[in-house]
């Protein structure tokens, strides 16, 4: 399976992206904001949602070395995890835009397991996602309540 490369420029791509993204897991020291840039990064190992999948069944789980980051970012705030416990892994379960009063400029939320979350106060929606490497095998396929 060839590596998925995507962009999101509006809240329609963004919900694409939180789609391929759901279930992939990071760990809090990895993530990186920087200020001068406008750039929040997010290393992240994807469950690869979109492998496998044959029918109704999924045929093979995997797991992928991924990137994505978001441009335009004036502000990160968090909640539920501490920057100090660089070695916590978290869950990521969707992302979100709110839009400001000022458009383009809005929230974008990145929402994990366990009551965390990550605000990125943004000019403007533009995220970036890609697939660094081969997969792995995944031991197990994430399940969800409901």
């Amino acid at each position: 399976m060839s590596q998925l490369k995507l962009v999101a420029l509006d809240n329609q791509d963004l919900e694409i992206i939180s789609a391929h993204v759901q279930d992939a897991v990071l760990k809090v020291a990895d993530l990186s904001y920087t200020a001068s840039e406008k750039r929040f990064i997010v290393p992240m190992n994807r469950f690869a949602w979109e492998a496998g999948k044959r029918g109704l069944f999924f045929k093979r789980n995997e797991r992928r070395q991924a990137v994505m980051h978001f441009e335009g970012v004036r502000a990160v705030k968090s909640t539920g995890f501490s920057r100090a416990k660089g070695d916590e892994v978290l869950s990521l379960l969707a992302i979100r835009f709110e839009p400001g009063p000022e458009a383009p400029a809005g929230v974008i939320e990145l929402t994990f397991s366990g009551e965390a979350a990550i605000r990125l106060d943004v000019d403007y929606i533009e995220a970036r996602m890609a697939d660094l490497g081969g997969a792995w095998e995944a031991l197990s396929r994430p399940q969800h309540k409901g």
